[in-house]
């Protein structure tokens, strides 16, 4: 059932953990369980890292799909849109480790070692993927 996009913003807005849906080379979907903060204008924003699949997935074809549901499982929202992939992490100091403090910020507060934090993120070749919804569908809570 189609849903307004605004209403499944809403939804989503209030969880923080969903699918992500993209496509494998061989146009069989490829599922990720994943954590996200929401944006502006129905835009989510991931951390990835650069070996994932889903990253590899995303760079041939930016179409995906996020669904995220309940707690209850009985509700449910699939947003259907496309995703920008940042640089990869370089220095700790560089915009894309800023945006992923300022994710960290949004979803759990402060880190107890930011020095420590900026660090991961480029060992482990972090980046940004922000979805942009277009379109949703599923079935909300009444």
């Amino acid at each position: 059932m189609a849903v307004a996009l605004d209403d499944a913003f809403a939804f989503v807005r209030d969880h923080g953990r969903g699918v992500l849906v993209t496509a494998r080379g061989d146009g069989r979907p490829q599922l990720s369980n994943i954590m996200y903060v929401t944006g502006p204008d129905h835009t989510v924003r991931i951390s990835v890292t650069d070996s994932r699949a889903k990253t590899a997935n995303l760079r041939r074809n930016p179409q995906a799909s996020l669904h995220v549901t309940s707690d209850d499982f009985w509700a449910y929202v699939v947003l259907d849109g496309t995703v920008d992939l940042s640089a990869v992490a370089a220095a700790g100091d560089d915009e894309v480790v800023e945006a992923l403090v300022a994710m960290y910020r949004q979803a759990q507060g402060e880190h107890p070692d930011w020095a420590e934090f900026r660090r991961a993120m480029v060992a482990q070749r972090r980046l940004v993927a922000t979805f942009t919804a277009a379109s949703a569908y599923g079935m909300l809570p009444d």
